[in-house]
């Protein structure tokens, strides 16, 4: 029989395969393994979700408007906007690490369902869904890169 011991040094190359195969014969017959050609695994491309809720575009007929208090009124936001209404969040009423909090929330809620996030002003926010088109000369949602939108 063969030394499994020095089989294991020649796959990790401290023996040569010589000295594995000058050992005496086996009694048992020796199996080979059929080379047998690995080809790659099928990929297969990642499509954007068809999102059957949402309305078309140019039928929106609703903005939802939040004032949320707590940080648990996100889920209302997240309802509204899953649904494809565009939601105005005023966040003048929250403690600053809340609605620190609230935005991360959201910023990774429009990009979940490929929607867009704005600043209006310093404490309002527009989360708009895919098939919204905001228009407007961008001079309010554009800020400063030294200002930041809550003091740290």
């Amino acid at each position: 029989m063969s030394n499994p011991l020095k089989k294991t040094m020649v796959y990790l190359g401290l023996a040569d395969e010589e000295d594995v195969y000058d050992e005496p014969a086996a009694e048992t017959p020796v199996r080979r393994e059929r080379s047998v050609e690995k080809q790659p695994a099928p990929v297969t491309p990642i499509h954007r979700p068809a999102v059957v809720r949402q309305p078309t575009a140019g039928t929106v007929s609703e903005i939802l408007t939040v004032h949320p208090k707590q940080y648990r009124d996100a889920q209302v936001i997240a309802e509204n906007f899953r649904d494809g209404i565009p939601v105005i969040i005023n966040l003048s009423q929250m403690s600053d690490a809340d609605a620190r909090r609230l935005i991360d929330f959201a910023s990774g809620l429009s990009l979940g369902l490929y929607g867009r996030i704005e600043r209006v002003t310093s404490k309002v926010f527009l989360l708009s869904p895919e098939n919204i088109a905001v228009s407007g000369d961008g001079a309010v949602a554009q800020a400063e890169p030294e200002a930041a939108a809550f003091p740290q």
